[in-house]
């Protein structure tokens, strides 16, 4: 017995993933959950196991492959079917599979082969280039020949590597790296001044001391995720100023004790999400999402925290249900999820379903921000940092100037659903909880 494995739901809105690296290969005897691959979305790595034991009968996808969700990965020869079962060829399907081809007319068959390995290839590089121009390219090959802004006219003079001709990713690289090097003006061999015909090879010919770098694969998913919540969501934001310098001395006073107690870090950041799920529970229409044309409000707080990593990038690990735990659970519970976050370790749920994100750009020493909205929620919050300046203060004895921590807010929301009514209502909810928090329950 055969049995098709699908690529799994991996998360709220993803539809695709990118195959890193496969962890068995055909003939390979697996046991149930063992890896079989690894797979990439544009929010975190992720391995698939294995829901079956068995024997690896066929792999339907290759490294850089681009999958949807839903789609058949892998064959398994379950355990306990007969020989011939396991080792029999599947049958041939009419239908053209993901990496091959049709072409225009196939050759009559013979009972004898008499076609040499040698005649095989003439006949493929004949081919080639016609194959190339009619050919599916994957996602990952659309999006390359997008970015480096290759024109069709260029394609025509591009031989795919792949099957049937097909245009692969190391094609599309391996002309991006000839374009770069050649220079201006100058004919490419067999070419007519390729080079020139593109603005992206112009732009980015190299001088003097420049240095072509390419994107990491995050930071091209984050850059298509941050445009793409540009393009859904009318964002505006709002700013406000938050004295807390009764909040920051309570903390220096109790960090230590609070450390040894629970075991845990009482970080600014607990602080903060606390202070959010008090002020999202009053603002329920802030904690939804928009569905259609209708406004989906969430039953848990399910806080997203920005975090950076060693290499520059960023994750969003998600705190769900925070507004059931205490101050001592938020601590324990973010403290892990942040760890694990910057060492790779989070499970693909950890970053999922959020629905109110915090950024704390005051970790870098950034005062405010224009943060933009982690799709599908409505609205992210970012907290600078904690500075002395001189304030007007109202005291019984008149007006007098004091030095106090200020920290500026700054929140980004849908005006699509959420006006400067409700959004600065909202922000000033969460000044009041900082400039006021309550130190009972810790």
């Amino acid at each position: 017995m055969i049995k098709d494995v699908l690529l799994p739901e991996m998360g709220e809105s993803i539809t695709d993933a990118t195959v890193i690296e496969w962890h068995v290969k055909i003939g390979d005897q697996i046991s149930e959950d063992d890896t079989l691959l690894e797979v990439a979305t544009d929010k975190v790595d992720s391995e698939i196991p294995s829901p079956v034991s068995g024997t690896i009968k066929e792999i339907l996808a290759k490294k850089d492959d681009v999958i949807s969700v839903g789609s058949v990965i892998v064959k398994i020869a379950v355990e306990g079917s007969n020989h011939e079962e396991i080792g029999q060829a599947a049958p041939k399907s009419s239908v053209p599979q993901k990496d091959e081809q049709p072409t225009k007319a196939t050759a009559p068959t013979t009972t004898t082969t008499t076609t040499t390995e040698v005649e095989k290839k003439e006949t493929m590089t004949a081919t080639l280039k016609t194959a190339v121009n009619t050919a599916s390219y994957s996602p990952l090959v659309k999006s390359m020949i997008e970015k480096h802004a290759i024109s069709e006219s260029d394609l025509t003079e591009l031989v795919g590597s792949g099957k049937g001709g097909r245009l692969t990713k190391r094609d599309v690289e391996a002309y991006i790296k000839q374009r770069e090097v050649i220079p201006l003006g100058t004919p490419a061999k067999g070419k007519s001044k390729v080079a020139s015909k593109s603005p992206a090879a112009k732009d980015m010919s190299p001088s003097g001391s420049d240095q072509l770098v390419a994107m990491s694969r995050m930071r091209k998913m984050i850059a298509k995720h941050m445009i793409q919540s540009l393009e859904t969501s009318a964002h505006v934001t709002s700013f406000a100023e938050a004295d807390v310098t009764e909040l920051a001395s309570w903390r220096d006073q109790v960090k230590e004790g609070f450390l040894k107690k629970h075991k845990t870090k009482l970080t600014f950041t607990t602080i903060l999400i606390d202070i959010l799920t008090k002020a999202l529970s009053e603002f329920p229409n802030i904690n939804a999402s928009i569905v259609g044309d209708q406004l989906q409000i969430k039953s848990d707080i399910n806080i997203g925290i920005a975090t950076a990593l060693s290499d520059g990038n960023l994750i969003v690990p998600v705190l769900h249900k925070a507004n059931n735990y205490s101050i001592t659970g938020i601590a324990s519970k973010l403290n892990d999820i942040v760890k694990r976050a910057r060492v790779g370790e989070l499970a693909p749920d950890e970053i999922q379903n959020g629905t109110f994100t915090l950024t704390n750009i005051g970790t870098f020493n950034s005062l405010m921000a224009t943060p933009i909205i982690n799709q599908p929620q409505l609205a992210i919050l970012a907290t600078g940092a904690i500075k002395k300046r001189p304030v007007v203060i109202e005291t019984k004895n008149g007006d007098a100037i004091m030095i106090r921590k200020i920290m500026y807010l700054s929140l980004s929301y849908d005006h699509r659903v959420i006006d400067g009514y409700l959004g600065g209502t909202f922000l000033n909810r969460i000044v009041e909880l900082l400039e006021d928090y309550d130190t009972t329950g810790v």
